[in-house]
């Protein structure tokens, strides 16, 4: 067997698939080119993916060996799943693993822009700090406020249980009921529009689906309060770029908390950048050691698996692994 690896990923998962098959990897730290992914992925049964990696019909065409395409990732944006599924591909992630890790990130990027530890930390750095201020850097108060879970899956439930921890009342909107979330939490479930209104803090939790792209633009954002903050560790374009600017700018909104954003990374001259009350981050909501490890492993398992003829820990697409 062989597998491209389209980046370096823990070595818990690298070792596991030298073990079992041969390992192309590209070891840059730029993401390869679509001609690059074509060349290393030549000849190989799987392809070990990163979100900055699309893969498509045309893509698949080109690698017709590949047989299982396994994302580092608990999202699949970049994975074209029915043109994998029509070529008998699977298509496997790593959810689950990385659930509270990016719960804690989330939180913690609403604490970070509610008590300006960021713009606090920047006027220290640059020798602004001259004496303690009794009107420097306030912000809203985190406990008792009102949050709003926009998406309550794995993540969105792990974000409410630390929301109750804090004494907060907390909203969400989903498609589905959380029954779980509401019985440990408190969660009241509405509809969105009632929770942009109601909500200081609102976190988005939602996978990048064609109804969720642009699903925060210009009129959510004028629904939110002029003191709320908005949340996203989701994916960049669930929120229209342009509109933050502009609610941030004319103070629709107080400020915002970006791990992730739409184009990703933002360009240098972004007013996002500079703006107080924004913290903008660089896509690592699940960036500890021991999750990084265990999404590696979790990747790699799911790629021996489907090789050796077994199923996979975590496939979008079962339906492929039954056929001929």
């Amino acid at each position: 067997m062989k597998v491209a690896v389209t980046r370096v990923i823990p070595e818990a998962g690298l070792a596991m698939l030298r073990a079992a098959a041969d390992v192309a990897l590209w070891d840059q730290s730029e993401p390869p080119s679509r001609a690059d992914l074509v060349t290393l992925g030549r000849g190989c049964d799987g392809l070990l993916t990163l979100l900055t990696d699309p893969v498509d019909g045309d893509l698949l065409d080109e690698l017709p060996t590949v047989r299982v395409v396994s994302n580092f990732a608990v999202g699949f944006d970049n994975v074209d799943v029915p043109a994998c599924t029509a070529r008998g591909v699977a298509v496997c992630t790593t959810p689950d693993v990385l659930t509270e890790t990016t719960a804690d990130y989330a939180f913690a990027l609403l604490m970070a822009v509610a008590r300006r530890v960021v713009d606090g930390a920047r006027s220290a750095a640059a020798g602004a700090w001259k004496t303690w201020e009794p009107m420097g850097f306030l912000g809203p108060d985190v406990h008792g406020a009102t949050v709003g879970i926009i998406g309550m899956g794995r993540i969105g439930s792990a974000v409410a249980a630390r929301a109750h921890g804090f004494g907060m009342r907390i909203l969400y909107a989903d498609s589905r009921p959380a029954p779980d979330a509401e019985a440990s939490t408190g969660a009241e479930r509405r509809d969105i529009d009632h929770v942009l209104r109601e909500s200081d803090f609102v976190t988005l939790h939602v996978p990048l689906l064609a109804e969720t792209r642009g699903l925060i633009g210009t009129r959510e954002l004028k629904l939110m309060k002029p003191t709320a903050t908005l949340i996203n560790t989701s994916r960049g374009p669930v929120v229209q770029t342009q509109a933050l600017v502009q609610a941030l700018q004319e103070g629709t909104i107080w400020g915002a908390g970006l791990d992730v954003t739409d184009p990703e990374p933002l360009p240098a001259d972004s007013p996002l950048l500079s703006m107080a009350r924004v913290v903008i981050t660089p896509h690592i909501a699940s960036a500890s050691e021991a999750t990084r490890a265990r999404m590696a492993e979790l990747a790699a398992a799911n790629v021996i698996a489907v090789l050796r003829g077994d199923r996979p820990p975590r496939c979008l697409n079962p339906e492929v692994l039954t056929r001929g």
